[in-house]
Order: structure tokens, then sequence, then C-alpha cells
């Protein structure tokens, strides 16, 4: 079933048992005011008779109780003649011994238009159980008619102090008429009420589930591939209108993810072809130096030093790649080392002087004026400062001077490294994180490096919750800045005369 008539059905439901218990209330509030009535009209009566009967009268069917005149005994007179039609000719009037016999023959029937109608009155033992049931001296019961077509009555059944019994009946035919044109009525205008709140809940659902279909035909639509499309929220208050923002909500980021997906994917064809690329170089070279060899190049000493130098050369240019790629995986996993304090000084010294060892050529300097300490992988941290000066020495001449700072801001330290060579465009610049980019034709495999060095740099830093950022202007030089968050143990003692001499000696 459909959300419209899932709701039609339960607005159908409520106003039904509304207006049925609406109709109940109405049903027995009039039958019991109009029994009432009847009641009110049985005891009006009943004063007469009682105190006929109290002094010895008889009920004379015709005219009622006969009383002696007013000035003789000072009895209330009760009635006129008693012909048909008349208030005393409608009711029935009977008078019963305590055993059930009626006293005298005083039994009048009560007449309806012309014709005498009995009521139907119920065992001698229940008529004596009725009214010692009750507190008063009187019980109202509502009985059939004595014989076929006679209306039903309203009877009420007195105990007089006799002990006799006064039973009077009044023929409620036109009240029960009453009654049932009432329920005629509500049956009616309950039916026509729910037939309108139908037709009308009908048309207000429909206005308001539209934009709910809005939402149904954008999904569908959304589901063909159209993700550019969006939901239209008039109301966001409503549950309709937030609903439309979470689907506008969910279509943003299924749509971010799509995106990211392809340019991951896009990176990742990117890469493999690229490292696949770089790969073939040393394996060709490879290839080519065993070829040599394997055509008598033994026999001279000086080309088979030059053979076995070759594949030495390669091979270990294809090691550094695989390793630099066995990197990147790793770090791209989320695998990281051990965060232990990492003094920052310390690490670039030891940076420093390794690259000095292996390129005197470039002069490195290293301007301190503190320690400055850091949680992170000390391995990956001395990759990160080695990889910078590595990519000096491969993109500069020989003699372009360097220098390595290590300074806080805040609650970061920054590692800066300065060159004073070439410098790279603009275009370069840009992409100079991008793994595997070459945009200088110097930059090239026959200068070493294989493009993944400050991929490197920006995936153990990113791991390590900091960023490093790069400029560089064509004539003046590159300068690389690499921001980390200090550690809580970077309270060290400041490192006296600050010269850079005097730091590098202090912390080595």
């Amino acid at each position: 079933m459909s959300l419209r008539a899932r709701l039609l059905a339960a607005v159908a439901l409520v106003l039904l048992v509304a207006l049925g218990a609406a109709s109940v209330a109405t049903y027995s509030i009039v039958s019991t005011s109009l029994m009432n009535r009847v009641d009110a009209m049985l005891r009006t009566s009943r004063t007469g008779f009682e105190l006929a009967v109290s002094h010895g009268q008889t009920i004379d069917c015709a005219r009622g109780p006969r009383f002696p005149p007013p000035s003789v005994r000072h009895v209330p007179f009760v009635g006129g003649p008693g012909r048909p039609g008349t208030f005393l000719a409608t009711q029935f009037v009977e008078l019963r011994t305590p055993s059930g016999e009626v006293v005298k023959r005083q039994e009048c029937p009560a007449y309806v238009g012309t014709h005498p109608y009995r009521p139907l009155l119920p065992p001698a033992a229940s008529i004596r159980a009725a009214v010692a049931s009750t507190s008063g001296t009187s019980s109202f019961l509502t009985v059939a008619g004595q014989t076929a077509g006679a209306p039903p009555f309203r009877v009420s059944i007195t105990r007089l102090a006799s002990g006799d019994l006064l039973i009077q009946g009044i023929a409620i035919a036109d009240t029960q008429n009453t009654l049932h044109d009432l329920l005629a009525a509500e049956f009616l205008v309950s039916a026509i009420a729910l037939f309108c709140a139908v037709i009308a809940g009908w048309f207000l659902v429909r206005v308001g589930l539209r934009p709910l279909r809005a939402v149904s035909r954008t999904a569908a639509l959304t589901s063909s591939g159209s993700l550019d499309l969006r939901v239209a929220v008039v109301n966001p208050g409503t549950e309709i209108g937030q609903l439309g923002r979470a689907f506008n909500g969910m279509l943003d980021q299924i749509q971010g993810a799509i995106a990211e997906r392809d340019a991951s994917d896009q990176q990742l064809r990117r890469f493999v072809a690229d490292a696949s690329h770089e790969l073939r170089t040393p394996i060709a070279a490879i290839s080519a130096y065993a070829e040599l060899f394997e055509r008598a190049a033994d026999e001279d000493p000086d080309d088979l030093e030059r053979v076995l130098g070759g594949i030495r050369d390669e091979a270990a240019r294809m090691e550094s790649l695989v390793e630099d790629l066995l990197a990147l995986a790793r770090l791209d996993e989320g695998i990281v080392g051990a965060r232990r304090p990492v003094e920052l000084v310390r690490l670039c010294a030891a940076s420093i002087d390794e690259a000095r060892t292996l390129a005197p050529e470039w002069p490195t300097t290293l301007m301190a004026s503190r320690p400055l300490e850091v949680l992170g992988d000390e391995h990956q941290l001395h990759r990160v400062v080695g990889n910078l000066l590595a990519n000096v020495r491969q993109h500069t001449r020989a003699g372009t001077s360097t220098t390595v700072t290590v300074q806080s801001l805040g609650n970061e330290a920054i590692v800066g490294v300065h060159d004073d060579g070439e410098g790279m465009s603009a275009e370069d610049a840009r992409y100079a994180f991008e793994r595997f980019w070459r945009g200088d034709p110097s930059r090239s495999r026959l200068h070493g490096g294989s493009g993944l060095g400050l991929s490197i740099v920006r995936s153990i830093v990113a791991s390590h919750g900091g960023s490093v950022t790069l400029e560089s202007r064509e004539g003046v030089g590159t300068t690389v800045q690499v921001r980390l968050v200090l550690s809580t143990h970077a309270a060290l003692p400041a490192i006296p005369n600050g010269s850079t001499e005097s730091s590098q000696s202090l912390l080595m």
C-alpha cells in the first residue's frame, strides 16, 4: 500500500472512530433526556393515584381517580374526564398485591389513538425484585407491548405504604421513533462527513506529498547517473524539507566520493604508468649491459669494469625507486612509525653531515637558536630533511649554497631548506610535490632522481599532522618549509651564543 493510501486510511479510521463516538454520545444523551421526560410524566401522575389508593378510592378508567368534593375531604382533585386521547387515557394503570394479583380489578389500558394497549409486564417475582433493588420506592422499566403491533412502554412500579404495587405505563412509540430518526440522521451525516473528509484528505495529502514525489523523481534520475540534480527545499522546517536537505547532502557526499574515486583512480593509473616507465629504463640498461657481457665484454678488463659498473648503477637506481614506491605505498595506507619525541636541530645537523659527506660541492649551513622537539618517527623525519637536501643536489649546480633553518612560531616548529640555485618556474613550483613530475628538461633521469622525493616529503609530513610549502623564483632560488606541531617536551634550554657552528657542535 502506498504512503498516500495509508495516510488516507489512517485519517478515515480516526474520523470514523470520532464520528462513531460522537454519535453514540449524542444518541445516549438524547435517549436519556427523552426517557427522563417520560419518567417525570409518570411521577407527576403517580401522586394522584397514590392519594386515591391511600383514601380507599378506586381508579376509574374513564375518569381517573375519583375523589369527593374538596370541601368535604380536602383531597386534591386529580382528574377530569379520562376520555381516550387525554393525558390519563394514554397511561396504563394497574394496582397489584405483593403476590401479583390485581386489586379490585383496578387496571386501565393505555390508549394510543382509540386503541387500548397493555405492556408486557415481567413476572411478579421479577417485579418485586426490581422494586427491592432500588433505593427509593419506584423502579422504571422499558418493556414491549402485550400484543402484536403494540408500542413499547415505559413502566413505573411503585411500592405503596400498604405494600401494594402501583404500576403505571406510558407508550413510548413516539420516543422510539424519534430515537430511530436520530440514529438514521447520525448515520447519514457521518457517512457524508466521512466521504467529504476522505476527498479533502486525498487532495491535501496529494498536495502535501508533492515535495516527496520530487525527491522520488530526483532519486530515480540520480540512480541513472545524473548526480548534478538537487531537490528544491521550499520549507526546510518540515519533515519533507528536512528529508530534502538530507537527500541533497547525501548527493553532495556521493558526488564528492565519486569525484574523489575517479581522481584517485586516475592518479593510480598515472602512478602505475609512471612507475612502469621509470622501472623500464634501468631494466633496459641492465639488459643492454648483460647483452654486452654476453658478447665477450669480459675479455677486455675495461669493458668488463664498465659493464659491471653500469649494472650496479642501474640496479642501485632501481632499488632506490622501489624503496621510494614502497615508502609511498605504506604512507598511503596510513602505516606510520612509533611516535617519540624527536629533537629537530640534532636531526637536521645529522642530515647535513651526511649531505656534506656525500657531496661536499654543495655547502650547507644550519641556523637554529634553540632545540625544538616534536612527536614523530625519527627515521621518517630524517628522511624528510635528507630528501630536501638531495633534491637540492639533484637540481642545482655544484657550488650552490643551502641554508637549513629550525625555528618555532606559536605551537609549530618550522624547518626551512633554502638554496640560491636557479629556481623554478611558477608551473614547476605548482606541481613540485606531484609524483614523477618533471617540468624542466634538466630534471631528467640522467641526473638521477625519480620524481618521488618531494612526494615522499609531503606524505611523511602529512602523516605527522603537519604541512609543507614550496616557494621558488627563477634566478633567486627555492625555499621549502616544513611545519610540525611542537611536542609537550619542547621547553628545553636555549643554545648559547646562537651561532651555527656552536649549535652544530653542541648537538652532535
